[in-house]
């Protein structure tokens, strides 16, 4: 069964577009916008061709949080063909350019290194559809909102954007009227069906 924010994000009339999502973690938020990535990175194909553009951009505040990320991405699309990767600082970064060269439908990412890559001109977002920003709140508290807000200038202004936050204050108000293009906003309560992620 589905929980509430997967029901909102997979609503009728809202595919496609901006939404700013107040969920808690345990909400099943990494559920709800893989559902929502999953059609816009498979088209109807069973087979992807050479993924040297990125299709879908997570961005997630920790390490920690990235992997956790990746690893559902991975969980979930491993009867499809889709190709994902995570990158985070605090390790050699070589692998991380390995495997961009190897081709990713969806890359996992922590601010700082993503910046460091899009820097250097290793990741090609012209064909970017969907960007995900999971615990914007906790961006702010880490002040990374600066940086989110100049990793979406180098995105496609025509990607579908999705930023997850248990609470919308000031700052990510602002973030939000920056990056998202007339968002639906979905509130959403903690509630007992919120049993994972």
């Amino acid at each position: 069964a589905l929980t509430s924010v997967q029901d909102a994000v997979l609503a009728e009339g809202v595919a496609g577009r901006d939404l700013l999502v107040s969920a808690q973690t345990g909400s099943g938020k990494t559920v709800a916008f893989g559902l929502a990535i999953a059609p816009e990175v498979l088209s109807g194909q069973d087979v992807l061709l050479y993924a040297d553009h990125p299709i879908a951009l997570v961005i997630a505040p920790t390490r920690e949080l990235a992997l956790q990320v990746f690893e559902s991405v991975k969980s979930y699309s491993k009867h499809t063909p889709i190709r994902a990767m995570c990158a985070f600082g605090g390790v050699d970064i070589r692998p991380q350019i390995a495997e961009l060269k190897k081709g990713v439908e969806i890359l996992v990412a922590t601010p700082g290194r993503l910046l460091d890559h899009i820097g250097r001109g290793r990741i090609d977002f012209s064909r970017l559809e969907i960007l995900v920003i999971d615990e914007a709140d906790r961006m702010l508290d880490m002040g990374f909102i600066d940086d989110v807000a100049e990793i979406g200038k180098s995105l496609p202004k025509t990607r579908q954007t999705l930023l997850f936050s248990a609470t919308f204050e000031g700052a990510i108000t602002k973030l939000a009227a920056t990056i998202l293009r007339d968002p639906q906003r979905v509130a959403l309560a903690y509630t007992s069906d919120s049993l994972w992620r």
